[in-house]
């Protein structure tokens, strides 16, 4: 099978950024890895969800146990 790409404007519609800000991320060594080809900067789809998976933030709580009576 082969692999998905999104182009730079498809991963800040997916994301509802700005594409500037992908742009920044790039320079600032944030955000997904990317792939630059001549002048065209394109996203493996699996270093997207990669990237998305590794900025779920959560709190760890006890798990909730019933009142005794």
């Amino acid at each position: 099978m082969a692999t998905r790409h999104l182009s730079q404007i498809e991963l800040a519609a997916r994301w509802n950024i700005s594409h500037r800000t992908l742009e920044r991320w790039r320079g600032t060594g944030e955000g997904p890895k990317f792939i630059k080809l001549g002048g065209r900067v394109i996203y493996r789809l699996e270093d997207v969800e990669a990237f998305e998976a590794e900025q779920i933030r959560g709190v760890d709580h006890e798990p909730h146990r019933p009142m005794s009576a």
